[in-house]
């Protein structure tokens, strides 16, 4: 998420309550996850076993739950509960805003495109020349759509990502402000659900084709001309690359890279990042023919 202008170390500091490490002046562009942040943005980390990793990404203000030696070039935000402080700058800097009316004012909907009866579509979202958009369709605040793009009933784009801190007694909500990306001639099947990043864009590149009843967690990149079965299950951070095929009920987990024009079969389970121009299948997965020639082995051992 980038902030509407740039603010220092010291501003940040007041907003969120906590105490700083380097130049008051130090210039602030936004905020972000550590897998995208960029510079000038600011990440947290409140694990031991992730701070080396956050002092050392490409983040330029660490808001960190423990005093270490500042990286030069970068600045620290010294917070008892990181988690909580960032999820102070996403209200801070886009807080939530309640509708009145099925389509937003601030809406923007292109020329020759259908919005269909009992559409919501939220505050600042973009939705390009010849749309189709089906009834009971649901598109949240920000999320942005190509040209010549058909989204199906039922299909709910931009809630929240499914991130959690556990606390003693509760899980608490990682704020999600980022958005939804749609690219031109994309089509999305009946009841689908694509969540919106946490501070980034869940994106899915022009030409994807994506079945009924799919789900692309947050953050996940989809890329271009992509085939996407029914009730595939993608969990958040996964980059998809171009000319991808899954099949049914194929499940991933997150944070991986299936490689271009991979084609994954069937109920598979994508465990870890595969490469691309074969064909996988399996729980663990594996390259189909080496999955089918165990298959076939155990078959012969029960007989």
């Amino acid at each position: 998420m980038r902030f509407p202008k740039t603010y220092n170390l010291e501003t940040i500091a007041q907003i969120i309550g906590c105490d700083y490490v380097g130049d008051p002046n130090f210039e602030i562009l936004g905020s972000n996850e550590i897998h995208v942040v960029q510079p000038g943005e600011i990440v947290f980390v409140d694990h031991p076993k992730y701070y080396d990793k956050a002092l050392n990404s490409n983040a330029s203000v660490i808001l960190i739950n423990k005093e270490v030696l500042c990286p030069e070039g970068k600045a620290l935000l010294i917070s008892d509960d990181p988690f909580r402080d960032f999820n102070k700058i996403s209200n801070y800097f886009r807080p939530f805003q309640k509708s009145n009316e099925s389509i937003a004012h601030s809406a923007q909907i292109g020329e020759d495109t259908i919005i269909q009866p009992n559409v919501f579509i939220g505050n600042n979202v973009i939705i390009g020349k010849n749309c189709i958009i089906h009834a009971n369709v649901v598109l949240y605040d920000n999320t942005i759509i190509g040209d010549n793009v058909i989204i199906h009933s039922g299909s709910i784009l931009g809630a929240d990502a499914f991130y959690f801190k556990k606390r003693e007694t509760f899980f608490d909500l990682l704020i999600s402000c980022g958005r939804v990306v749609i690219q031109n001639n994309v089509t999305l099947g009946a009841s689908c659900t694509i969540d919106k990043g946490v501070t980034g864009d869940t994106t899915i590149g022009e030409g994807t084709k994506i079945d009924n009843q799919v789900h692309v967690g947050h953050d996940t990149v989809i890329g271009k001309m992509c085939l996407i079965a029914a009730q595939v299950g993608i969990a958040g951070c996964v980059v998809i690359e171009d000319h991808v095929t899954l099949w049914g009920q194929v499940g991933t987990t997150s944070g991986i890279t299936i490689g271009e024009k991979a084609v994954v079969l069937g109920q598979a389970g994508v465990t870890k990042s595969i490469a691309g121009g074969k064909s996988y299948f399996g729980t663990p997965i594996e390259e189909s023919r080496e999955k089918l020639k165990q298959l076939a082995y155990l078959k012969k051992i029960s007989k």
